[in-house]
């Protein structure tokens, strides 16, 4: 069936048009290029508008019932509508928003200039190999390589890679981008063999692929119970960075909220308004509600409005983001759908296994890897996200249990009452 709805898919899209949108993303990633670096959307914009008029041909070929976003979003991931996501993040979109007020107007500022001191790179990759191990990665089935922006990348189950780079100042950025990877590297590694050479040996969708990497990331990864085992082990690695810092100073400063232009440097909370801004944006621009010449004000707006902050220059506001120019339009709310996800499932495995917190307080993480292994990874992409939870689940897409599971963390982390 995941074969067939492949095939027929390819099938709808004429080969002169797959030539013609290839030519235009090639092109137009050259002109993103050359518009950030000169901080000027001017030079990006014709571009932007000949990716906004090919995405709703695309959307044409392929058809759709409800909206041409629904189309382009069946990409990335298959199953979902427009109208569900719509529902879901506007709903999101209010709750965040009234919590990072109650964070900016009760709770005391938290400075992260602990994390930003020399830590000597070897230390920190023995330290964070340490901590990929522990999760579950399988060395001899993969490798830790460095790259500009952190990936992870399967040719098998049996060679699935990760990169992510080491900053001599930041102590933050390996590790926890290599949790983050670390979570999707689980998954491909943990897919059935029997699958193996089918169009089913990949995700599900990119949303539950994403669930993966951020439940290891967040849930897990700046959780205290996995901080308990972890922090006495850091210290004793950078004892003069560390020594005096106690553990709730650390679990504060690695769970520290602060609006910023810059999505894929935002924390837990705010990271989910940068998604909104774009699909908000996406959807406007693709029925035509919004201009592309008006973009760089709307998207300025919008960051205002939802995150207290306005970029500058167009380098951090609407041009920071590689994707319309390689026509991934569609793509973003797989995202903050992967941190949904993430948190009912979370709350189905701590719900069989109630021991979890302790077990990580003692640097074992076999139970949760082995329940995620048993009920998503092994499928690989034989159900969609929503079949998927509702058989793990009982239950539809939700945003509640994430909701609930950030205002818990944030009112103990800034001690909100």
């Amino acid at each position: 069936q995941v074969a067939q709805k492949d095939y027929d898919r390819e099938r709808k899209v004429p080969s002169e048009f797959v030539v013609e949108l290839a030519h235009a993303r090639a092109m137009a990633h050259q002109d993103w290029i050359k518009a950030k670096t000169a901080s000027d959307f001017s030079l990006f914009a014709p571009a932007l508008t000949r990716q906004f008029e090919l995405a709703r041909r695309l959307a044409d070929y392929l058809g759709y019932t409800e909206h041409p976003y629904d189309a382009l979003l069946d990409l990335f991931e298959p199953g979902m509508r427009a109208s569900q996501v719509t529902s879901i993040l506007g709903s999101l979109r209010e709750q965040l928003t009234a919590l990072l007020r109650r964070i900016q107007n009760e709770g005391a500022a938290i400075d992260d200039d602990l994390l930003h001191q020399p830590y000597d790179v070897i230390r920190q990759r023995e330290f964070t190999y340490d901590v990929m191990r522990r999760f579950g990665y399988d060395f001899t089935r993969g490798r830790h390589d460095a790259s500009p922006h952190p990936f992870c990348t399967s040719f098998s189950s049996d060679d699935v890679r990760i990169t992510a780079d080491t900053q001599p100042e930041d102590l933050a950025y390996l590790l926890f981008s290599a949790m983050h990877e670390t979570g999707h590297a689980l998954y491909e590694q943990g897919i059935s063999p029997q699958l193996a050479r089918t169009p089913l040996a990949q995700g599900a969708s990119l949303g539950v692929h994403e669930s993966q990497s951020r439940m290891w990331e967040n849930l897990v990864g700046r959780g205290r119970p996995a901080w308990t085992f972890f922090y006495p082990r850091l210290q004793g690695l950078f004892t003069t960075q560390l020594g005096g810092v106690t553990f709730d100073r650390f679990y504060q400063v690695i769970n520290r909220v602060q609006p910023s232009f810059i999505r894929i440097q935002a924390d837990e909370l705010t990271y989910n308004l940068h998604i909104l801004v774009r699909f908000e944006l996406e959807m406007a621009l693709l029925e035509g509600k919004q201009s592309v010449a008006d973009l760089p004000q709307a998207w300025n707006d919008k960051m205002e409005a939802y995150l207290g902050v306005v970029p500058p220059n167009d380098a951090l506001g609407v041009l920071q983001d590689v994707h319309w120019s390689e026509g991934l339009i569609g793509y973003f709310p797989t995202y903050t759908l992967g941190n949904l996800i993430a948190a009912q499932l979370f709350n189905t495995a701590l719900a069989a296994h109630p021991s979890l917190p302790d077990e990580f307080a003692a640097g074992e993480f076999g139970a949760l890897r082995g329940w995620l292994h048993d009920h998503v990874h092994v499928h690989g992409r034989k159900f969609t996200a929503n079949e998927l939870l509702q058989r793990i689940t009982g239950g539809g897409l939700d945003a509640r249990p994430y909701v609930d599971y950030l205002t818990a963390k944030f009112c103990d982390v800034y001690q909100i009452t």
